[in-house]
């Protein structure tokens, strides 16, 4: 079994890096692009799937270590509504490891006092996943900690067509279609939209991740593999972000951010 544990000197850096991190706002809400599970794989001589497996473990570990440092939301692309067009083996075995994660976690989910739901085309997944999600979403309605968003069957624009049929069907006229609107409409209209999202792996695409939601979001690409991407990494996505100036299409002296 892969050893996800950090060296004594990674330790080291994650305690320094941890420090600098807490003494300045991190982000409320952190999407994830999880991307790099087949290529690690690969460079290792694995299976495509043992890399998915990998990568299914290290969600644990990022999504622990985020509720550490006081992240409320965070959202983690782990299957597009694009993904079904991969080899019907590797479907299945992805969907095998996301009910596996849902069954798994729940328990320890609940007892760090997180949420957790499942963002998508929900309807569309096997009987089981949805009875699985349907139980960890009850169990943890009640908490207050961390919400934990599994983007599943999950695609940007399909959500965008979903809400606006929704307004069709509920006979909206023309000058009832605002923003507010559509944004009431989306999978997770109370989620806060990302002010971090991360992708790994190296490459420089959003690959249709929460298209609406993300308009004014910090965008942080590392090289750096899914599988291992961990507290460190995490810390590094999150001191970039620190060092930026977020405008929402202001001037820097109209926020006061003169740099």
């Amino acid at each position: 079994m892969t050893d996800l544990t950090l060296t004594p000197e990674r330790e080291r850096l994650r305690q320094e890096l941890a420090v600098a991190v807490r003494a300045k706002p991190v982000p409320t809400h952190i999407g994830i692009i999880m991307d790099g599970n087949g290529r690690w794989a690969k460079q290792r001589g694995l299976t495509r799937i043992r890399g998915h497996q990998v990568g299914a473990r290290r969600v644990k570990t990022v999504v622990r270590f985020a509720d550490k440092l006081g992240v409320r939301h965070i959202s983690l692309y782990a299957f597009s509504v694009e993904n079904w067009a991969r080899p019907s083996f590797e479907v299945s075995a992805l969907m095998r490891l996301i009910r596996a994660y849902i069954v798994r976690e729940r328990n320890d989910l609940h007892a760090e006092n997180a949420r957790f739901r499942i963002i998508g085309r929900v309807a569309e997944l096997a009987p089981e996943i949805i009875e699985e999600a349907r139980q960890s979403t009850e169990l943890m309605k009640n908490n207050t900690g961390l919400t934990l968003n599994l983007c599943i069957n999950y695609g940007g624009r399909a959500e965008i067509v979903d809400a606006v049929k929704k307004l069709v069907a509920e006979g909206l006229r023309p000058e009832q279609v605002t923003e507010e609107a559509i944004a009431r409409r989306l999978y997770a209209p109370d989620l806060p939209d990302p002010d971090l999202i991360v992708r790994t792996s190296g490459e420089m695409r959003i690959s249709n991740f929460l298209l609406w939601e993300c308009a004014y979001s910090e965008l942080y690409v590392t090289d750096v593999l899914w599988p291992d991407f961990d507290e460190v990494e995490l810390l590094r996505a999150i001191q970039a972000y620190q060092g930026r100036e977020r405008r929402f299409g202001k001037t820097g002296d109209q926020i006061g951010g003169k740099r």
